[in-house]
Formats: structure tokens, sequence, C-alpha cells
């Protein structure tokens, strides 16, 4: 009877194959809902101060299918200014609110043995500890571990009595944490189609911290832990793509407006007008060539040499940051033409240090598009709230800052100011960085992979026609009339 029926089988594993090579071209995600609105406001001179805290944390030194996050938090910078996002870890699993951070690398999670550590959080989510001793498919990582000579490249790896291997990330500020690596199960939903999603789970390391200092222990913005998404070794997305689990490239729209969230995927997000640029090679960050800025159509007098890319200079791209951050020979100039453009419309002011403005009339009537232009050709066109901060009211009539900030010398940063509203993509496979502007409370289409180096693109799919959905109801259907036959077969071979 199993010789008969091997033939069969063989179809059906066949078939099978189809079926999720079928429904593995692109699927459709939508928004995820945000946390709730606050009326806390955050004075400029602590969102500056949180985002050198944050710059310090800029550490120097087969595919399955896509990964679809959560995403709350909102880029309102008077509202604290953060995304973060939630992982399911351990066995059981047990979920934590990680912030979305792609200056940094290392996912790391608040351990249970933290004494001084946040244990209440004001964006009203519930703080969890990570206890490896609780979950079964949790293991140290030793010293020998090859693991933990590839952590050296991003911390100050230390080799403790009981032979953990531990880490130290120390910030410019004073503040830093520090902690041991651990593997331990990653819970994730893995999406192989438009109409398909299965429950996944991979072992990976990330870090449990033990100390906290500075503004990680402020309960403001405290969350329970660091999601790093950079391009090193340890980094979560290194580990999955590496090993097959996921495309090399992910994507994320952070919603601007409202109560903020958005979407986060490993995966490729798809849009006919993402631009891309190539990506600085050898940087330990999202490095681009930033090469001209222009107000109004207007290139800015400015000095190519500001933007050159040196082990302390450069343009980095950074969901971590709040603001966004301009070296003081490019900041000088593009705020003078600011100013210069809309005198005739609004009311100039310094409003503790920073350039404002009273305004009357709506800021796309009397602000000018900004445009920041990259290597290939790809420009960043900014809105006026993409560079602007509304800051209450002076008489009636709204006052607007200036919202990007000025860097003496050193890296320009662009933060959650001018990523929002937008899709950005991270390839690291093709070492290239792509973004479009994007309503983000819409459903966007995801490309899923052939192999970790090589990306399919499935051209625009939506939720009422596509030829990968009725292809899949099709395979399904002969999958199912395989199934009987089958079941006949065997009736008869049992009589």
């Amino acid at each position: 009877m199993r010789a008969s029926l091997a033939p069969i089988l063989a179809l059906i594993i066949i078939f099978s194959s189809l079926l999720f090579s079928a429904t593995s071209a692109a699927t459709v995600l939508s928004l995820h809902r945000a946390l709730p609105p606050t009326h806390h406001r955050v004075q400029l001179d602590r969102l500056r101060a949180r985002d050198r805290a944050r710059h310090g944390r800029l550490l120097q030194n087969v595919v399955g299918g896509v990964v679809d996050f959560s995403v709350a938090g909102s880029s309102d910078p008077y509202l604290v200014g953060l995304y973060f996002t939630k992982v399911k870890l351990g066995s059981p699993p047990k979920e934590y609110n990680v912030q979305i951070d792609t200056g940094s690398d290392i996912l790391w999670i608040t351990c249970s043995a933290c004494s001084d550590c946040p244990q209440t959080s004001g964006l009203g989510i519930q703080l969890n500890l990570y206890d490896s001793g609780s979950s079964a498919t949790a293991g140290l990582i030793s010293c020998s571990d090859p693991i933990c000579s590839s952590a050296v490249q991003t911390s100050v790896t230390e080799c403790s009595e009981s032979n953990q291997c531990s880490y130290t990330f120390q910030y410019g500020d004073g503040s830093g944490t520090s902690g041991y690596y651990v593997s331990d199960a990653l819970y994730f939903d893995m999406i192989l189609g438009q109409s398909f999603m299965a429950n996944s789970s991979a072992a990976i390391v990330f870090g449990c911290s033990t100390y906290q200092s500075g503004d990680l222990t402020k309960t403001d913005k405290a969350v329970d832990g660091i999601f790093g998404f950079g391009q090193g070794a340890l980094s979560v997305i290194s580990q999955l793509s590496y090993r097959g689990i996921t495309p090399k490239v992910f994507s994320h729209c952070l919603k601007g407006d409202g109560n903020g969230g958005g979407i986060l995927v490993l995966g490729e997000i798809l849009e006919p007008s993402i631009v891309y640029s190539p990506l600085v090679p050898s940087q330990p960050h999202y490095n681009l060539y930033l090469q001209s800025i222009a107000v109004n159509g207007q290139l800015l007098p400015i000095d190519p040499i500001a933007f050159t890319t040196s082990n302390s200079r450069g343009t980095i791209v950074d969901s971590g940051t709040t603001l966004t951050y301009l070296v003081e020979e490019a900041y000088d100039p593009f705020v003078s033409t600011i100013t210069s453009v809309v005198s005739q419309s609004v009311t100039p002011l310094i409003s503790k240090g920073n350039q404002c403005y009273l305004v009357s009339n709506s800021l796309a009537e009397v602000f000018p598009p900004v445009s920041l232009n990259f290597a290939a050709g790809a420009s960043m066109v900014l809105r006026p709230e993409e560079y602007l901060l509304h800051n209450g009211f002076v008489d009636g009539a709204a006052m607007w800052c200036i919202g990007f900030q000025k860097v003496q010398g050193g890296v320009t940063i662009l933060g959650d100011l001018v990523l929002k509203d937008k899709i950005v993509v991270y390839d690291l496979a093709r070492q290239r960085l792509g973004w479009a502007n994007y309503d983000c409370s819409l459903s966007v289409n995801v490309s899923v992979t052939s192999s970790k180096d090589e990306f399919i693109n499935a051209g625009q799919l939506s939720e009422s026609n596509s030829s990968g959905d009725m292809l899949f109801k099709l395979l399904t259907t002969g999958v199912v009339v395989l199934l009987l036959h089958i079941s006949v077969l065997v009736d008869i071979r049992l009589l």
C-alpha cells in the first residue's frame, strides 16, 4: 500500500510547495493603532537633552516570509516623541514593549535582577521584567561562544566569573546599560501570503539588562528595552536573515498625526514612488550621502565638505532620534533662508533661543517645501510640518518653531521629525535606503523574497483583486480533491 500511494503523496508535496510559493509574492498590511493621547507636554530643551543622550547610544564601533510588528507611540516631540513595538520572548512567551531604534544593533530587555530600573511608565503601558530562569528555552551565552566575540564590535564585552558573556553600553552623558547576553525564543507572526499567516518562533541572542543609568531610568518615557535595527551581526534582522528566516530588508511607516502608530515589517514595502539612495559602505549606522539642501527649489550656499562622511562626520538616518540635527554649516543658511522667504507673511521671533514664527494662515500657504538631496538623484521633499514644530499660541496666532537643531560640527541626524509619514525601506541586501511620502494609516504592499539576497517585485496587490489570492484558492481546492482521492484509494485497498 505504501508503494502505491507514494506517487500521490509526492503530488501533494508538489502542490503544497506551489501553494506556499504562490502566496509568498506580496501581502497587504494595515495600520496598527497607537498609544492613547496624553496632555503632558515636554519642553524643547528637554527634547534636545533627550536626543543628546540618545546620540550617545549611536554605538560606534531559504526565506520563510515577512514578519509584522505592531507599532505604538507618536512623533509629537511635545508628547515625549518615540515609537515602540512589542516583542514576545521566552517559554511560556511574555510580551515586552521596546523602542524602535535604527541607530543601534542590540535588542535588550530589562531583567528581573535590575533593582534601579523603572517600574512604571508615563506612556500608559505596563512594564515587564525578563527572567531567564522562568523560561524553558532560555540559555546563557558563555565567554567562549563565537557570538560573544561578535558583540565586541558594538559594546564593551566582559567575561564574568561564572563564564557569562556580559556587556556594557556607556553613553556620552553618563547614562547607559549593562547586563549579559542570553538566547531565547522569539515568537512572531510570519506572513506567507495574502491569505496565510503562521505563528513562528526562532532562537535569538539579546541583552538582559541588569543596570541602567541616566535618561533610561526616567519613568515618563520608560519602556522595557530597546530594539536595535542596525546592521551588526547581533541585530535581530541580521540573526534572522542570516538563517534564511526573514528577508534581509525591513521597512517602517510611522504615522505622524493623531495618535501616531504605524507599520513595521521585516520585509520590503512596495510603493511605485519610492526613491533609493546608496548607503555609505563600511559604516556602523545607516549613513547616506547628503549632497545639498534646497528651499523652494533654490540650493542653499553650503560647502559640500559639511556633509562629507568620516569617522566624525556624515548623515545618519535614526528612528530613535525625536528631532533632526543639522551641522552648523547647513543650519545657519537654512534658517536664514526660511526666515527671508516667509518674513512678509509671518512675524519672526526668538523663543527660548529658537527661531520661531507667529502664523495666522495655514503653513502650506506660507512656508516653502524643503528638499534634502542625496546620491543617485534621490530627494526627500519635506512639508512645513516636517521641519517646523507647533509650540502653542501667542495672541491668538499659532507659534511654529524651526524643528531642526544646530550641531557644532559632527553628524547630521535625520530623526522622526522628517521620517514620519513616509515609507522607509532599509535594504541591507542591496545596501540602499529608500523612502516615499505616504499616508501611514493606509495599507501597504509587502514583497516576500526568494532568497537571502534576491528580491521579487511582485507588483501591487489589493484585497479585492489578487491573482495570488485566486491561485491560493485554486490550489487549495486542488489539494482537497487529491486528499479525497487518497481517502478513496486507501478505503479500496483496505477492503
